[in-house]
C-alpha cells in the first residue's frame, strides 16, 4: 500500500467504518452521511492502491490490507491519544435557513427544534441559499427545487392577507423589492398613501403601532396581538411550502432529527389539530 499523502481525517473515518463494520454505525459515530462515507473510503482505496473493503450485503468486512491499515492505525492512535487534550462536547450543527418570517416563527420554536441534542444556526435570507454548495443544511422554500442532488417534500400552503388595527387605517406598507407581495400592494394601494420600509419586519411594526395596513404571512399576522386581518386571504400570493436538504446531509442523524422536528412543527402550522 502506498501510505504517502494521506489525510488524517480519511484515516479517522476509515477507523469509524472498520470498527462499526459498516457506514451506518460509523454515520452515527461520526457525524457524516452514509453516502459522504462512502465515497471517503473509495477515495481512500484509490490513494492506497489497495482494496480495504469486502462491501457485503449487511455491512462492511476488512481484507487482508484492511486488516493490516487496521492494526497499524490503532497502535498509531494508542501512542498519541496520551499527548491530546480531552476533547469539548460539542453538539453537531445544523444550518437551517428560510426567509424572514418563517426564521422568525422558528426562532420561538428554537429549544423544540434544537432539542438539546443538536446546534442549530438560524439562517435569515430572503435569497435562496445554494444548499448544494452546504450555504445551509436544511432550507424552507415557497417552491419545489429542481436541481439535482436535491430532496424536497411539501410541509404545507402558506396563505396571505392585509393586516391592521382598525379596517379604517387606510395608508399602506410597502416592502421595497420586487417580491411578489411587494408588487401586490404596489398595485392594491394605487392612489392610496403609502410607506415604504426596506425590511418585512417594519411592516409589522408599523401595522401594530396602527399607522398603517401590511400584507402578512397568516401565520404572522393571525398570531400578532393586536392585528385583525382586513381583507380575505390573498389567493395570488398563496404557495406551497418545502422542505429541502442535500441528498447526502438528509441521511446525517443530526439532520434527520432536524428534519423530524421542523417538519412536525410546520405541519402543524399549516394544518392545526389535523
Amino acid at each position: 500500500m502506498n501510505e504517502t499523502n494521506l489525510d488524517w481525517d480519511d484515516l479517522r473515518l476509515f477507523l469509524a467504518v472498520a470498527r462499526g463494520g459498516g457506514l451506518a454505525a460509523a454515520s452515527g459515530a461520526t457525524g457524516k452521511s452514509a453516502p459522504t462515507l462512502g465515497r471517503r473510503m473509495v477515495a481512500l482505496e484509490k490513494r492506497l492502491g489497495a482494496e480495504l473493503f469486502l462491501r457485503l450485503p449487511r455491512g462492511y468486512a476488512l481484507t487482508e490490507e484492511g486488516t493490516a491499515l487496521l492494526a497499524k492505525l490503532s497502535e498509531v492512535e494508542s501512542r498519541i491519544a496520551p499527548l491530546m487534550p480531552e476533547p469539548e462536547a460539542r453538539k453537531p450543527l445544523v444550518k437551517l435557513s428560510a426567509g424572514t418570517w418563517m426564521t422568525h416563527l422558528l426562532c420561538r420554536k428554537a429549544q423544540a427544534i434544537a432539542g438539546g441534542d443538536v446546534a442549530i444556526r438560524f439562517i435569515s435570507a430572503d435569497h435562496v441559499l445554494d444548499i448544494r454548495r452546504r450555504d445551509a443544511v436544511i432550507g424552507i422554500r415557497n417552491h419545489r427545487p429542481d436541481q439535482i442532488g436535491l430532496a424536497c417534500r411539501r410541509v404545507g400552503r402558506v396563505a396571505f392577507a392585509a393586516y391592521a388595527t382598525d379596517p379604517q387605517v387606510t395608508p399602506w406598507v410597502r416592502v421595497m423589492g420586487q417580491t411578489p407581495s411587494a408588487r401586490w400592494v404596489a398595485q392594491a394601494s394605487a392612489g392610496q398613501p403609502v410607506i415604504e420600509v426596506t425590511g418585512p419586519r417594519n411592516a409589522l411594526d408599523l401595522a401594530r403601532a396602527g399607522v398603517a395596513r401590511a400584507v402578512l404571512p397568516c401565520f404572522i399576522g393571525d398570531d400578532s396581538n393586536g392585528l385583525i386581518r382586513v381583507s380575505d386571504p390573498i389567493e395570488a400570493l398563496a404557495h406551497d411550502q418545502w422542505l429541502v436538504t442535500h441528498d447526502d446531509e438528509r441521511f446525517a442523524p443530526e439532520v434527520r432529527t432536524v428534519i423530524r422536528r421542523v417538519e412536525a412543527l410546520l405541519r402543524d402550522l399549516h394544518h392545526p389539530g389535523g
